[in-house]
């Protein structure tokens, strides 16, 4: 039950609120980090251990989360001297990580379920399990189709369904074991590479609460909606300070 937090990132998207803080320790509610929220969902689900991949303002995550202890996870690092995406993360540390383990990013907020998203990776033959959440965008124009340079088709406003990648996902050693240390490699570049070997990544589909908080607006909502999703983010545990 092993985790890597993705917490090396910048958090350009989210300035001016990540320009003294980095954003795995942004303020939600008054009380709580959203990495506190995290480690103690992770603890909560079974997790015993967890690597953390810093980067921006790496001491101030260091001096927070310190061995893990207070969350009762035995936390270790590794530092990224220059950016490394996603998945580069993961090449230098591959012989202190388990066969299989969870990677995630540090400024997610979800009721997920991580210790079945584990699971659920372990029982497949999948190289790579993304965990994913529906979206539907509403388009404000009458759509076309068009061929031959006549409109053969046409829907007014059509609402368009997708999904998205809620930035964690469980993933097998072998499946990164030939990529050399040091190359930076992003989430995305995986998924290509893995389709393009003919190694489809599986897919967990979850339709409960998630927040992927990279904009000035996801932190607001997050900040309004918390007394309400507290709750069922949280197990009945007092705030690490």
């Amino acid at each position: 039950m092993h985790v890597v937090i993705l917490a090396g990132g910048k958090g350009v998207r989210l300035r001016p609120y990540t320009s003294a803080l980095p954003k795995p320790l942004v303020p939600i509610g008054e009380e709580y980090a959203i990495l506190d929220i995290i480690l103690q969902q992770l603890t909560h689900q079974g997790f015993t251990h967890a690597t953390l991949a810093v980067g921006h303002l790496s001491p101030l995550i260091r001096a927070f989360v310190g061995d893990g202890s207070r969350w009762g996870l035995a936390v270790d690092y590794t530092e990224e001297v220059a950016p490394l995406s996603t998945i580069g993360p993961l090449f230098p540390i591959r012989d202190r990580l388990p066969e299989h383990f969870l990677v995630m990013n540090g400024d997610v907020l979800t009721t997920l379920d991580y210790a079945d998203l584990l699971a659920r990776h372990v029982s497949s033959d999948a190289p790579l399990t993304v965990a994913t959440s529906p979206r539907v965008v509403k388009i404000d124009f009458g759509v076309l189709e068009a061929s031959g340079g006549q409109i053969v088709g046409f829907r007014e406003k059509p609402l368009l369904s997708y999904l998205v990648s809620m930035g964690v996902y469980a993933l097998s050693r072998d499946t990164i074991a030939s990529y050399p240390e040091g190359m930076s490699f992003g989430f995305d570049e995986l998924v290509l590479d893995l389709l393009a070997q003919d190694r489809p990544p599986g897919v967990y589909e979850f339709e409960g609460y998630w927040l992927d908080i990279g904009r000035p607006d996801d932190y607001d909502e997050a900040n309004a909606r918390f007394d309400e999703i507290r709750p069922q983010l949280l197990p009945s545990r007092e705030p690490v300070r």
